[in-house]
Parts: C-alpha cells; structure tokens; sequence
C-alpha cells in the first residue's frame, strides 16, 4: 500500500500568535494562539492533501495547539527547537522573525520528514501539569532558603520562615494531587506500581517519569536512554577519539534519574555492583554514574513493557 506524501504546516508558536508557513502558500499568515484562532487554522488545513504539523516545543504555548489538533485527528510533530535551530544555521539563514522562523521549521520539516507526536492522553496532561507545578514549588523554596543566608533583619526572617512554611504545605499538598491524579488514571497506576518496586525509584521520581517520559514501555532502550538524556554521544573526528557525553533529551526527567541512581547506586543490587565495577575499572564517578542512570532507566522501561515488578536478580 503507497503511503500518501504529508502536506507539511509549519507553525512558529509564541504566547499571541501563531505564524503559519506552507509550501503551497508562497507567504507566511498569522492567526491568533487561541480557540478561536486554532478553529481557524483547522479549517485552512481541509484545503490540503494530508496535512501534517511541525512546531517547536515551546511549553504551555504549543500545548493549546496540539490539545486542538489531537481532537481533530490532524497529525503533529513537536520538535525540540535546538534540531530546528542547528538545521537553520547549517542552511546559512541567519535572520529571524516569526515568519522566517515559521519557514525554517517548513524546511527542517521537508528535510527531515519527522514522525507525528503520539497523541496526548488528557490523563496523563493532567499529571504533568501537577509534577511541573511541584517542580515550580520546589524551585521557590530553594530560593527563599538561599535568601535566608547572612540575613540579620528579625522581620525579613520571619517573613521567609513564613513563606518556607506556606510552600512546604503545598508541596505537601501537590504531592498529593498528584498521587490523586495517577490514582485516577490506571495505566499511571500500573506504571508507578510497577517502577516504586526498583531500589532507588521512589513515589517522587516515579511520579516525575510518569509524567515526563510518557514512552516508558513503549520505546526500545535505545530510544529511551536519549529521550532521558542518558545516551552517550561520540565526539570523535578521524583519528581523534574525544570524551563522549550525554546531551538532550528532557531535563526533569534526568535530574529525577540522576537523583535516583545516587541511591540506587547504595541499596540497589543490579545497579550497585554495576556501579562499583565501572569506578574500579577507572572511570570517572560522573562517568559511573551516567551509565548507571542509563541502566536504571533501562530497567523502569524494561518492567514496564513486560508488565513485571522488580525482583532481586540473585
């Protein structure tokens, strides 16, 4: 059976507006980033042959769009805007407005020809939305502690052990918003039933992978380790053999691995030995560790595809 050729859209997404660029199109128009603006362009979209969209990731803003297009059944591909942003300059173009920026994504599009974005479930936009928040509390209450430092004024410190006080219960209490939310959802129920039996993976961080890495059990190792961040990418050239490293991939969803595999890395009996075998072959702790995150990854993605708990592999 011949697949049909996509007519790519591109969008270059910000807060107001959406700039929208195509090849049938010899401009770029723009429309509004509301419903209003959404129902718009998705009428435009019936005018062509297999539409397919190509936006940035750019948060919030990109979130509206793909809620719209998912429920119109209209494919889209999110792309991490660094890809877009390097296959730009490779091309020489180096201005930007949003309608250069909405042309350069139809380019990266017709190059690379991107996989759709798997659609989003609401239950699971729902516990994302509730870790991002977490996260955001998390962040406050680092702040204000490191505002406590050196400071001498009774009132300024009664004021942020105040402040630390409110954003500790809501902590708290998101904690349990979002246990509420996976409670309510039961393939994030299966999902962090099955990844808080792995020494090391707690409610938090399970909580955090559920959220951020939403192909957990669906995509291969491969796959997995670099939408964490924790594949190792070469940096060799000829005869030259560089240090690889990890790049990319989701942030959150790395530091919560990274955090994890401190601890798996003590209590944790496949990941431990592993761990103690690298540092005794002379790498580097941080080295260590990395491959260690990788492999703890691996093995959440691994029991979550086979529907298993984990068990002692002595």
């Amino acid at each position: 059976m011949t697949q049909s050729t996509p007519t790519f859209v591109a969008v270059d997404v910000s807060k107001a507006t959406l700039d929208v660029a195509t090849s049938c199109a010899p401009f770029a128009w723009q429309i509004s980033n509301d419903s209003k603006g959404i129902a718009a362009l998705q009428r435009q979209l019936k005018c062509f042959d297999h539409p397919h969209i190509v936006c940035e990731a750019t948060g919030r803003y990109t979130r509206q769009l793909r809620s719209g297009l998912d429920a119109s059944g209209i494919p889209i591909s999110i792309i991490n805007p660094r890809f877009i942003r390097d296959f730009t300059r490779g091309t020489g173009k180096l201005a930007k407005t949003d309608a250069l920026d909405a042309k350069a994504i139809l380019r990266f599009a017709q190059a690379m020809d991107p996989d759709p974005t798997p659609p989003a479930r609401q239950e699971q936009q729902k516990i994302a939305e509730q870790v991002r928040r977490r996260r955001q509390l998390v962040d406050m209450l680092a702040v204000e502690k490191q505002r406590m430092s050196g400071l001498d004024d009774a009132d300024s410190i009664a004021s942020i052990t105040a402040h630390l006080a409110f954003l500790k219960a809501e902590i708290k209490a998101s904690d349990k918003r979002i246990a509420n939310a996976i409670a309510a959802d039961p393939e994030a129920t299966r999902k962090a039933r099955l990844l808080v039996t792995i020494p090391g993976i707690a409610a938090t961080t399970a909580a955090i992978l559920i959220a951020e890495l939403p192909e957990l059990g669906s995509a291969d190792q491969k796959q997995i380790a670099a939408l964490a961040g924790d594949a190792p990418m070469n940096r060799d050239s000829g005869k030259w053999r560089g240090q690889a490293h990890i790049a990319g991939g989701r942030l959150s969803a790395r530091c919560a691995l990274y955090m994890a595999t401190v601890v798996a890395i003590r209590v944790n009996p496949a990941i431990k030995p592993f761990y103690q075998r690298l540092r005794q072959n002379g790498k580097l702790p941080k080295v260590a560790i990395t491959a260690a995150m990788r492999k703890l990854v691996i093995i959440a993605n691994a029991l979550v595809q086979q529907d298993r708990p984990w068990t002692n592999p002595a």
